[in-house]
């Protein structure tokens, strides 16, 4: 047999027949969203995050308003146990998102894991234990029975410590790990056996989460699964019936969403999609979905760019170019047909009618992107050239982002003048559009080493000199929390590449930034004796444009009003 052989595989069962009636079903609201970000994202990194990581994702998590958030494996990790602790013993859980934790089913695992949540108001103990076939066959040696009584005396251990804390508002979930290769009836057996021990009400409901720990087969196959488990479990008023999708195949948004429609009322997944092998659920993905159908998806997702930096920034992961709805790239045409489709559809486009807009299926202001970055950057036109002559005559290596803001300039340019552009002419026209020296200008700066690193700065504004200091990982990030001290305005770097120049340069360094100001994204260049200069002289710059064009936001509308 060849190493690469289809006749070694087998489909995934197929479910009994029943009354499906998920196809029927149009979505109308947003689930239950759980983030997994901290546990089961974590549990995939090379290297898991931190406990300071932790806390900065944590509140990312939070902002963006999810309300169940899965913090971790306590029993498993002194980092979780820790972490949870300082959630609870540093009052960070508002009173209307509920934490998680997971345990198995082992007693001593399961009295540490209600010790870490002393002293929380409420909480998810999270339950589970394998029951797919090769599971049981090969990995534990037992029959369907044993499996039942594992789930059944984790069960119990549960109930038992829990009622050991009264005070804290307790709800139980139980996953029986790998439903999606495990036999259904099988799955309704050992669910309705933990049940029994649980005995929900609808007045207090525990949760059965039905996951695709391996996806095995095709959406509309979880889909059935998901619908035919509603409809044979009892006590259905009892459960809230939760999703797990993985993205084995690349169907886990897909799963999750025909789960919705059979009956699932609640999704665990990741901002953005880490997880293990091919990753958990994009719950951005599945809320934008929902968003572009008219569906409130009950989560603030109108800054992107600060949720594709902090996860980027703990979890070491970069974002593809191409990720749905998010992505750098994606609200950009680079064919000439749809330049020019874009382009009538945006002037026909009123501000009080459904959004219609060919290749645009939701309008880019609604997440922080404009109109003018979506056509600017569908020229394509120069960018090779344009890219080669800096690189050739000044060593200036341009950022591909640099390049996508800088092509429409150089056109434009080079369309007015109707001749070709040397390379002086096409690094005028760079900072000419990317750097503004006004009305703040760097004086003098002075870094200092710690745990952190810290800046004092001076800067002049007209007549002003202001002196400001901040701290972070690394100058950058020490400037723009000088910055936002001193303004109270929100800087995020969203990339940034800086280089030492050429001997037929002026200056030694360039750096370049790309930047999202108080949700406006921007680019910005500078260059100095030292990269750590020319980036401060960046920022600025970019602090500079972003100032400038809110004024002449603010004149526009003005004088519209008065017309």
């Amino acid at each position: 047999m060849p190493a690469f052989d289809h006749r070694k595989y087998r489909p995934a069962p197929r479910v009994p027949a029943f009354n499906r009636q998920w196809p029927d079903r149009d979505l109308d609201h947003a689930p239950i969203w759980v983030s997994e970000d901290l546990r089961d994202g974590n549990q995939a990194l090379l290297e898991p995050m931190t406990v300071e990581q932790k806390k900065r994702f944590w509140h990312q998590i939070v902002k963006v308003g999810i309300k169940e958030v899965m913090v971790g494996f306590p029993s498993a990790s002194q980092p979780d146990y820790d972490f949870v602790r300082w959630l609870i013993e540093a009052d960070q859980i508002p009173d209307d998102v509920t934490i998680a934790v997971l345990v198995q089913c082992r007693e001593h695992l399961i009295e540490k894991t209600f010790a870490s949540l002393v002293g929380a108001k409420r909480a998810i103990v999270h339950l589970y234990n394998s029951t797919s076939t090769v599971q049981r066959e090969r990995v534990f040696a037992m029959d369907r029975g044993g499996i039942v009584d594992i789930a059944v005396q984790g069960a119990t251990w549960v109930k038992t410590h829990a009622d050991r804390y009264p005070d804290i508002d307790w709800c139980f979930e139980y996953t029986p790990e790998s439903f999606s290769s495990t036999e259904i009836d099988f799955s309704l057996e050992i669910c309705e056996a933990v049940l029994d021990v649980w005995q929900p009400t609808s007045d207090n409901k525990c949760i059965l989460n039905l996951p695709t720990t391996v996806e095995v087969a095709g959406p509309h196959h979880h889909a059935d699964q998901i619908e035919y488990f509603c409809q044979h479990i009892s006590r259905r008023d009892s459960v809230i019936i939760s999703v797990h999708t993985h993205n084995d195949r690349g169907g886990a948004v897909a799963s999750a969403e025909l789960a919705l429609l059979a009956g699932a009322e609640r999704v665990e997944g990741t901002l953005l999609g880490n997880g293990e092998r091919t990753g958990n659920m994009d719950i951005v993905t599945l809320a934008m979905n929902l968003y572009s159908q008219g569906i409130d998806p009950q989560l603030d997702l109108s800054n992107p760019d600060e949720i594709i930096q902090v996860v980027n920034e703990c979890t070491g992961i970069a974002m593809h170019p191409r990720h749905p709805w998010v992505g750098e790239m994606v609200y950009t045409a680079f064919s000439g047909s749809h330049q020019d489709a874009i382009r009538k559809s945006l002037k026909h486009q009123q501000p009080d009618e459904p959004w219609q807009v060919a290749y645009l299926p939701i309008d880019p202001h609604d997440i922080g992107r404009d109109y003018q970055a979506v056509i600017r950057v569908n020229s394509q036109s120069g960018k090779g050239g344009m890219a080669f002559l800096l690189e050739r005559d000044y060593g200036i290596n341009l950022p591909r982002w640099m390049m996508l803001a800088l092509a429409p300039y150089v056109q434009q340019e080079s369309e007015q003048r109707a001749s070709e552009l040397s390379s002086a002419m096409i690094r005028q026209v760079m900072f000419d559009n990317f750097t503004l020296e006004i009305p703040l200008s760097l004086v003098e700066y002075r870094l200092s080493k710690g745990r952190q690193e810290g800046i004092e700065v001076t800067l002049q504004q007209g007549d002003e000199m202001l002196q400001l200091s901040g701290k972070g990982n690394g100058a950058m990030s020490a400037f723009t929390d000088a910055w936002q001290r001193h303004s109270g305005s929100n800087v995020g770097i969203i990339d940034y590449s800086e280089h030492s120049l050429g001997a037929s340069s002026e200056a030694n360094a360039i750096a370049f930034v790309q930047l999202n100001i108080d949700g406006q994204r921007l680019c910005a260049v500078a260059e100095d004796s030292d990269t750590v200069s020319a980036s401060l002289k960046a920022l600025l710059s970019g602090i500079n444009l972003a100032a400038k064009t809110t004024a002449a936001t603010s004149l526009q509308q003005q004088a519209h009003a008065l017309s």
